[in-house]
């Protein structure tokens, strides 16, 4: 005689980690990253090179642009 399989199929639901929400500090803090880079390159701008950080020169810009694209690179974890 065949031995019949009296076992139900257990079904496994996965979660990823995708499918969660965002915490609630991540929001400010991508729009604060983008504003900040926003802010600083205007403030280099409006005091012809002379702020936010004297020392650097030109390179305030970069630092400007490195800041609002970390903001812009969490736009894309964000749900």
């Amino acid at each position: 005689m065949a031995r019949e399989k009296t076992r139900s199929q257990q079904v496994v639901q996965r979660t990823s980690d995708e499918s969660r929400p965002n915490p609630v500090w991540f929001k400010p803090v991508m729009f604060g990253f983008m504003l900040l880079g926003l802010t600083w390159i205007i403030v280099f701008y409006v005091s012809q090179g002379v702020l936010p950080v004297p020392g650097l020169g030109s390179w305030n810009i970069l630092i400007g642009f490195g800041i609002a694209f970390i903001g812009f690179l969490m736009t894309t974890r964000w749900r």
